[in-house]
């Protein structure tokens, strides 16, 4: 795993920095925004796991290499070679691989540290969803892991739960590692499609989610 850790967290970052410019082509923002929104959605979740592990400056100022991904998405979307395609799938999916790899790497980065099962999990959980909630919040949208139509934070638990028990079990390899990628995006894509959906905050009558406001976050 050493040895791809740095290929797959700059595949990572490109995933969601892809993200970030499918959101900036849709809301018409400028190739400044674009670049902006895809530095932000990419590294967000990369800089808060080493901030939180504390273990020196952040990678992404340390690596011209983390200059890279979100600058070639930014380009790809420019020249309409990545494009939004309907109702927004391009970019869900997208952002799903972006959280599948991040729940994992961060669960992993957070292990290898010698932090604890159970907060490398949460850590990996973080890492995977802050890029989103901060590209959403920036552009003014309302994140997607507050959209009730499709689970975003439930697939990163399971990812990062995973990832930290194949630690423990002494069972984590580059293998394992695919595998749980794999059923994390498949999760969070068919979480998408069957409009699945958490408890409501509060219990009670007539708190599911309305169908009108899924057509229109879509």
């Amino acid at each position: 795993m050493p040895n791809l850790l740095l290929p797959l967290d700059l595949l990572g970052v490109f995933f969601f920095a892809v993200s970030g410019s499918l959101l900036s082509a849709r809301k018409r923002f400028d190739i400044v925004g674009s670049l902006f929104l895809a530095f932000i959605a990419g590294l967000g979740g990369g800089v808060v796991r080493d901030l939180i592990i504390n273990e020196g400056v952040p990678l992404a100022f340390t690596n011209p290499l983390y200059l890279l991904p979100p600058t070639m998405a930014a380009t790809l979307v420019y020249f309409r070679v990545i494009r939004q395609g309907r109702l927004r799938r391009t970019l869900l999916v997208f952002d799903a691989a972006g959280l599948a790899l991040f729940c994992v790497l961060g669960a992993q980065t957070a292990l290898a540290a010698g932090i604890t099962p159970i907060m490398a999990a949460l850590l990996g959980v973080s890492t995977a969803v802050v890029g989103g909630l901060l590209r959403d919040v920036v552009a003014n949208e309302v994140p997607e892991i507050f959209n009730p139509h499709g689970l975003y934070a439930v697939p990163a638990m399971f990812g990062a739960a995973l990832t930290s028990l194949l630690w423990w079990l002494d069972a984590f390899s580059w293998l394992t590692a695919a595998l749980t990628m794999l059923a994390v995006f498949a999760f969070r894509l068919v979480s998408i499609r069957l409009q699945w959906w958490a408890p409501h905050a509060a219990r009670g009558p007539g708190l599911a989610p309305s169908s009108s406001l899924a057509r229109k976050r879509d």
